[in-house]
C-alpha cells in the first residue's frame, strides 16, 4: 500500500510538471545535465525531450554568458544559498533570443545530500518589451519636459512638495534642481497670497474639479516679480487616489507690459481724440449759443428802449424766451446725446410746429436767407418727439444757411410717403411724413455726403460747427422709428429729409404756460430756497414770492442746515450742483435732522444720484408754472390741532 501510494503521488507530480506551459520547468543532475523536460520547457526553447535530454543546460545561455561562467555560478550559488534567480536573455533552439526569468533551486535527499537541481524559466519578452516601451516612453517625455525652457513644469506631491524640476522652471524663479526640489512650491508667491492661503486654494481646487488656473505675480530666487500664468492638473493613479500634481508656470512679465504699453497708447490716443472732439464740440455749441444768445440779448434790448419809450414790447420778450427755450432745449439734447436718454414721443402738428418757430428760425439763420414753406392741406401727424424735432430742424437749417456764405433760400416742405419693405435703408414698410429742409448751396460732393453723418465730421472752420449735428439728428429719425436721408449736388444744393412715422393718434397741444403762469398755491408755505449762484437764488426766490410764499434765502448748504435750526419752514428747495455739499446731500442731512420736511431739488444734470433720483426734482431751465406745480406737488405738512399732517404727493418730477 505505501509503495503503491508513493508511485501514484510521484505521477501526479510528474502528470502536475508535464502539464504546465508557462514555465519550463525541469531538472538538472548535479554536472548540470538535463534530466528532465516538461510541455513548458518545449514551447519556450523549441526542444523536444529527446532532443535535450542528456544535453548541458548552458545551450541555453548566450556565447558571452558562457564565456562569463554564468552556468557555473547559477549552480554555485544555488548550491551555497539555496537557491539562485536572474533575468537576462536566453537561446531557443532557432537561434532566437528571449527575455528570461530563471529560478534554479537545489534538490536534496532526507539525508541532505544534493542530488540535482530544479530549474524554473519564464518568458518574459513580451512583458520586458512592454516595459522597455514604457521607459522609452518616459524617457522622450523627460528629454522633452526637460528640454522646455519658456514653460517651468514640475511635479508636486499631494501636500505641494516639489519632485520634479525642468530647465523651464530654473530659468523662469531662477532655482537649480537640488536647490528646491524637497521645497514647498508656496515659497514662488508672494506674502500677500501666502497669507490669504492661495497656494492651498489651488491645490485644493485642482484636486476638486481636476485643474485650477490662474495668474498672478510669483516671486524669483532674487526676489523678483513676474507675471505668471499658472496651470495645476491633479494626478491620479488607476485606482483613482491622488498621487501629486503637475505644474506648469509660463512667464508673461514681458507681454502683460507690452498688453499695458499698448493699453496706455489706447488712452492716449483716446485722451486725444476726446479733447479733439471736446475742441470741436465747445467750439460748436458756443457758435450755436452765442446765435441763440444774440436773439435774448437783442431782444430784451429792443425790449427795453421800447418800454422806455412806452413802445409794445410782447413779441420781443416772446422772441427771448422762444431763443432761451431753444437754449435749454440744446442743452438737454447733449445729455440726452451723452447718456442716451429716451424720447418723449408723440404726436406732432408738423405744420402747426413750424409755424410756431418760423420767427425763432429766421432770427437764427439771418436777414441775407429767405425760409419758405411747403406743406399739403392734408398732412397727417408724425410720431416724435416735439422738442426734439424742433431742435432737429433749427441744425438742418443752420446747415442750410452755412452752405449759402452768399445767402439764398431755405424751403421747408413736407409730404406723406408710403414705403415698401426695403425701399430705404432701416426703414420698414408704412406710412411716413417726410420732413425735408431744402437749400440751394454749394452741395456736397461723393466723398464728403457718405461721411456727412459721421459724429464730429464737419466741413466747417474752428468754432463753427460741433460735428454732431448731422449724427444727432440722424439718432434722433432712427430713435422715433424713422430715417433721415441726404440728397446733395455740388453746386445745386442739398435736401436732408427726416421720414418719421404717421401717428395713430390726434396731435397733441403743446402746454401754453401763460395759461399757468399764474398757478398758485392752495396755501401760503414758508419756503427756504438754497443756491450758490446769487442771480439764480434770486430768480428762483422771486418766482416763489410771486406765488404768494414767503421765501428765506440761503446761498451754501450750510447757511440752510443753521437757519433751519433757527426758523421753521415748510419746505425746502435747494439747487444741486453746490460746493462743499450738494443739494442731494444736504436733502439727506434735514431728513436725518427734521424727518418729514420736503425738499425739492433742482439740477441742470440729467442724472441724479441713486440714491437721491427718488426725490422730487425741477430740471433746469424751469418756468414760474413749473416751479409751482412742483410746490404744490410736495405739499408742506400743515399744523393742525397740534399734529402734522401731510398732504400726498401729486407727482415726482
Amino acid at each position: 500500500m505505501t509503495t503503491a501510494s508513493s508511485d501514484y503521488s510521484g505521477n501526479r507530480f510528474e502528470l502536475l510538471v508535464q502539464s504546465v506551459t508557462d514555465y519550463a520547468i525541469f531538472m538538472l543532475d548535479l554536472d548540470g545535465q538535463i534530466v528532465s523536460w516538461n510541455a513548458g520547457a518545449r514551447r519556450f526553447k523549441g526542444y523536444e525531450a529527446t532532443e535535450i535530454i542528456g544535453e548541458h543546460f548552458s545551450r541555453f545561455y548566450t556565447p558571452q554568458d558562457q564565456a562569463a561562467g554564468i552556468p557555473a555560478l547559477a549552480l554555485a550559488t544555488a548550491k551555497q544559498e539555496g537557491r539562485f534567480e536572474a533575468e537576462g536573455w536566453r537561446v531557443r533552439k532557432d537561434g532566437t533570443h528571449f527575455w528570461a526569468n530563471v529560478v534554479i533551486d537545489p534538490i536534496r535527499d532526507p539525508s541532505g545530500q544534493l542530488i540535482g537541481f530544479a530549474k524554473v524559466t519564464r518568458d518574459l519578452t513580451d512583458r520586458r518589451a512592454a516595459q522597455e516601451a514604457l521607459r522609452k516612453s518616459e524617457e522622450r517625455f523627460r528629454l522633452l519636459v526637460e528640454s522646455v525652457t519658456d514653460y517651468a513644469i514640475y511635479m508636486l506631491d499631494p501636500v505641494g512638495t516639489i519632485t520634479s524640476w525642468n530647465s523651464g522652471a530654473e530659468r523662469a524663479k531662477g532655482y537649480k534642481a537640488e536647490e528646491i526640489l524637497g521645497e514647498n512650491f508656496a515659497r514662488f508667491y508672494t506674502e500677500e497670497d501666502r497669507i490669504a492661503g492661495l497656494p492651498s486654494r489651488a491645490l485644493h481646487g485642482a484636486e476638486r474639479d481636476g485643474r485650477y488656473e490662474s495668474e498672478g505675480w510669483r516671486i524669483r530666487k532674487d526676489g523678483t516679480r513676474f507675471w505668471a500664468n499658472a496651470v495645476i492638473d491633479a494626478i491620479r493613479d488607476s485606482t483613482g487616489k491622488l498621487i501629486g500634481f503637475a505644474k506648469v508656470t509660463r512667464d508673461l512679465t514681458e507681454r502683460r507690459e507690452s498688453q499695458q504699453a499698448l493699453e496706455d497708447a489706447r488712452i492716449a490716443i483716446m485722451q486725444a481724440q476726446k479733447m479733439d472732439a471736446i475742441g470741436k464740440l465747445t467750439g460748436g455749441v458756443a457758435h450755436d449759443f452765442n446765435n441763440l444768445l444774440a436773439v435774448i440779448v437783442g431782444s430784451l434790448d429792443l425790449a427795453r428802449m421800447r418800454l422806455a419809450s412806452g413802445g409794445e414790447v410782447e413779441r420781443f420778450l416772446d422772441n427771448a424766451m422762444a431763443a432761451a427755450e431753444r437754449g435749454a432745449t440744446l442743452t438737454q439734447r447733449m445729455l440726452a446725446f451723452a447718456r442716451r436718454q429716451e424720447l418723449k414721443l408723440q404726436s406732432v402738428d408738423c405744420l402747426g410746429l413750424v409755424q410756431g418757430m418760423a420767427d425763432m428760425l429766421q432770427s437764427t439763420i439771418g436777414p441775407s436767407v429767405t425760409i419758405d414753406t411747403l406743406f399739403p392741406g392734408n398732412l397727417p401727424p408724425a410720431y416724435a418727439d416735439p422738442a426734439q424735432l424742433e431742435l432737429a430742424l433749427l441744425n438742418l437749417a443752420v446747415n442750410a444757411r452755412d452752405a449759402m456764405p452768399e445767402g439764398g433760400r431755405i424751403i421747408i416742405e413736407a409730404s406723406e410717403m408710403l414705403t415698401a419693405e426695403g425701399a430705404l435703408p432701416g426703414l420698414g414698410a408704412g406710412a411716413y411724413v417726410k420732413l425735408s429742409v431744402v437749400d440751394d448751396g454749394e452741395g456736397m460732393d461723393e466723398a464728403t455726403l457718405e461721411r456727412a453723418g459721421e459724429p464730429f465730421f464737419t466741413t466747417k472752420g474752428v468754432g463753427k460747427g460741433t460735428g454732431l449735428g448731422l449724427s444727432m439728428v440722424h439718432g434722433f429719425a432712427e430713435q422715433c422709428g424713422g430715417a433721415l436721408t441726404i440728397e446733395s449736388v455740388v453746386g445745386l444744393g442739398t435736401t436732408v429729409s427726416l421720414w418719421l412715422p404717421v401717428s395713430q393718434h390726434a396731435p397733441e397741444d403743446a402746454f401754453d404756460s401763460d395759461m399757468h403762469s399764474a398757478e398758485e398755491a392752495e396755501t401760503p408755505l414758508v419756503i427756504l430756497a438754497v443756491d450758490d449762484d446769487n442771480l439764480v437764488l434770486m430768480n428762483t426766490a422771486g418766482m416763489l414770492e410771486d406765488l404768494g410764499h414767503t421765501v428765506f434765502q440761503a446761498g451754501s448748504a450750510t447757511d440752510a442746515l443753521r437757519m433751519l435750526q433757527q426758523s421753521r419752514v415748510d419746505m425746502v428747495v435747494t439747487d444741486h450742483a453746490m460746493p462743499g455739499m450738494t443739494g442731494a446731500q444736504l436733502a439727506d442731512a434735514i431728513e436725518e435732522a427734521h424727518p418729514g420736511l420736503p425738499v425739492i431739488i433742482i439740477t441742470g444734470f440729467a442724472e441724479l444720484p441713486p440714491h437721491a433720483s427718488s426725490r422730487p426734482r425741477l430740471d433746469k431751465p424751469f418756468r414760474q408754472a413749473e416751479l409751482a406745480r412742483a410746490v404744490n406737488s410736495v405739499r408742506a405738512p400743515s399744523r393742525q390741532n397740534g399734529m402734522i399732517y401731510f398732504s400726498p404727493p401729486v407727482d415726482r418730477l
